[in-house]
């Protein structure tokens, strides 16, 4: 049974009035992967009595009394997304589609919704106890700068009109603070509880607390944006971190406090809350429009655990669910899996198993588990910390008992993977063990970039890594026999990325033979170290000077190299090389990234289907393998193994392949040679 959603469902489970009230800008999707759903359940499972308003129309008040008043309190959130991004592109245009409402359709939440929604319901329920909750209000705790607006906004609790801001995954905080409400408490007897953030007066502030820059402060001189983030993200630490306390105004009277973090789940904790009843599909109420285009993504997989030390500069996931790992038994995984297989849609196929990070399954380190993470280093950045257990047998144990469960014929993982730390692990089982079992035929890597100073500016290891595990990789696969592909992921227009360095990357994609189809170009997005040195100019971890790509024109070059293979592209990659005075770049020579004005069609002539990790070739040797011969012209098939670019036609033929073995059976293990001598006879007598 869902949670209700109107008086019908609630005259159907017997209740008058509902305890706590969740507003979402999400359609309500009853799964765990989805916020508000999961924190519907968790107080359910407390005892409470919970309704849910999903994309209420805030232009109007019925959608918000539709449940009748609450008798506690009310928690609302933005959804699984903040909703400006949910909204615009890195380009600042309006996204078409909105994949958390009902058939994709956009503009069924307002931009900066969290905002939105609260005042509205300050405006409806003037005495009850508003909680702000999810990513967005997590994100904008703080003073943050809204790349859409291109300004800086002030904590959010000082504009929603709430009385509380639950940051972080909300399951601890929210118990207590539901608790207290409950029993009779106050918003004030809240004050205490980690994990939240509250207004108060100036003399009211916790004697340990560190004031941050003011509002005002940060407007006057943007450094200051650089050292508030600094403290912020060395102050989120559940065990000792102090609470921070910034204001409108150096000497504003009223100031916002949050309280140290929450603590992290357990594994008792965890699959209790992956456990409860959920309905696992989306409410009735969407079957017409087509469902939520997002629940397809994650119908059939499984959430292993949550948290991330991979301390990615663009990434504010660590400043959202923590450094530290928080993971699930193998136990309730398999639980899960099993429920799976009963499902009348389910294939036999689990589309991924993981979290953040798909292999940042264990436990950080048992200093980070006891006293919280280090505030002056990162795991993995500028190199693997020696104190980090670099163990992912527990991992590859989980996968193997999933895909041998009755009715499973393959389980995948396509939650991106950290290679660093892959590399890391000297006992060389799980890299072998996930290209023969557990790989779709591409496996997702973000290397992001190749310039080292601009890796060492997004907090990613250096190239010469990346390059490592590539090589791994490609001999893995070599030895299993198998064609399967690495899909990297590349970052235009990073802070500390020049054109230079963008000019590094098209020609290490030129030597790939890769041709990405997206580009990611970045986005500062609040909560992030890459947003800070965006916003300031200065590097929040050195607070050094550094260089920020900030015009439209320069961004789009710093795009366009990317894809230098587009034609419409040319013309701007052209104005860049010169302005880099790298006019070698341009030109008929197959080396050439674009051709100069009027040569184009002599470009391409020369340069179609050229892969230059290649020599070339003619059509006798590659007869049978792949591409285009270089000299003839004449088609021949793809050899497939320095293309890195995605192939749906491989994949469809390895599915192809694949689907005659026998359920939950090992698949496509290395011929013996007693095989390979048999296949080799039947070949010859075929051919005589």
């Amino acid at each position: 049974m869902f949670l209700p959603m109107n008086q019908d469902d609630l005259a159907q489970r017997g209740w008058e009035e509902i305890d706590f009230l969740l507003v979402t800008g999400d359609a309500y999707v009853d799964h765990p992967s989805f916020g508000t759903a999961l924190i519907g359940r968790w107080l359910e499972y407390l005892g409470y009595r919970v309704g849910m308003i999903a994309q209420p129309d805030w232009k109007s008040d019925a959608d918000f009394l539709a449940l009748g008043v609450p008798k506690y309190g009310i928690i609302t959130a933005a959804g699984n997304m903040d909703s400006m991004v949910n909204h615009y592109t890195a380009a600042k245009k309006r996204r078409k589609q909105d994949a958390y409402s009902p058939g994709g359709k956009a503009g069924l939440r307002p931009d900066r919704a969290t905002i939105v929604y609260s005042k509205k319901l300050r405006q409806l329920f003037p005495d009850k106890p508003i909680i702000l909750g999810g990513i967005e209000a997590s994100l904008r705790r703080f003073v943050h700068y809204d790349y859409w607006e291109d300004k800086l906004f002030p904590p959010m609790l000082f504009a929603a009109e709430a009385d509380l801001l639950s940051f972080g995954m909300s399951e601890i905080a929210l118990k207590e603070v539901c608790a207290i409400l409950a029993a009779g408490g106050s918003v004030a007897d809240c004050h205490s509880v980690a994990g939240m953030c509250y207004l108060t007066k100036r003399e009211q502030v916790p004697e340990n607390a560190l004031f941050l820059p003011s509002f005002a402060e940060i407007i006057k001189e943007k450094k200051k944006f650089a050292v508030a983030f600094q403290i912020e993200d060395r102050e989120q630490n559940f065990y000792d971190g102090r609470p921070l306390v910034q204001a409108m105004e150096k000497d504003s009277a009223m100031v916002m406090v949050q309280n140290r973090p929450a603590r992290p789940l357990t594994t008792e904790e965890m699959d209790l809350i992956y456990e409860l009843p959920y309905e696992r599909r989306w409410h009735p109420r969407y079957d017409k429009a087509g469902g939520i285009p997002a629940f397809k993504e994650v119908a059939f997989s499984i959430v292993s655990h949550r948290g991330c030390f991979g301390g990615c500069s663009f990434c504010a996931l660590n400043f959202h669910q923590g450094r530290l790992i928080q993971s699930r038994s193998d136990a309730s995984i398999l639980r899960e899996a099993e429920l799976l297989t009963r499902h009348p849609d389910f294939k036999g196929y689990i589309h991924d198993v993981g979290g953040p990070t798909a292999n940042f399954r264990n436990q950080v380190c048992k200093k980070c588990e006891k006293l919280g993470p280090c505030r002056d280093k990162q795991c993995l950045y500028p190199r693997p910390c020696k104190s980090l257990p670099y163990d992912h047998s527990g991992y590859t144990k989980l996968l193997t008992a999933l895909r041998k469960l009755p009715g499973v014929k393959k389980v995948f993982v396509r939650s991106g993977l950290r290679f660093d730390y892959c590399l890391a692990d000297k006992s060389n089982e799980f890299l072998p063990n996930l290209c023969r079992f557990h790989v779709s035929g591409q496996l997702k890597v973000a290397p992001e970039h190749v310039a080292d100073n601009a890796l060492s500016a997004m907090g990613k290891p250096k190239n010469r890594v990346y390059n490592e595990f590539v090589a791994r990789y490609r001999k893995i696969n070599g030895q299993i026999h198998k064609e399967q592909y690495l899909i990297p992921y590349f970052m235009a227009a990073h802070p500390g990325c020049t054109l230079a360095d963008s000019i590094q990357l098209a020609e290490y994609i030129r030597n790939l033979g890769h041709r990405p189809e997206q580009v990611q170009e970045f986005m500062p997005t609040p909560g992030s170290c890459s947003t800070a040195m965006f916003y300031s100019g200065y590097d929040p971890r050195t607070m050094e000077p550094i260089f920020v790509p900030r015009s439209d024109k320069e961004k789009a070059m710093q795009r366009a190299l990317l894809q230098y293979w587009n034609k419409e592209n040319w013309p701007l990659i052209r104005e860049a090389l010169r302005l880099a005075k790298r006019e070698d770049l341009i030109g008929l020579d197959r080396k050439a990234l674009v051709p100069p004005e009027g040569g184009e069609g002599e470009y391409l002539s020369i340069n179609r289907n050229y892969n230059p990790m290649k020599k070339d070739v003619s059509a006798e040797k590659l007869k049978g393998k792949g591409g285009r011969d270089s000299r003839s012209g004449k088609q021949v098939r793809s050899s497939g193994k320095n293309n890195f670019s995605q192939s749906q036609g491989n994949h469809d033929k390895l599915k192809k392949k694949n689907s005659s073995r026998a359920p939950g059976s090992e698949q496509n293990q290395p011929m013996t040679s007693k095989a390979k001598k048999k296949r080799g006879w039947a070949v010859a007598k075929k051919k005589k």
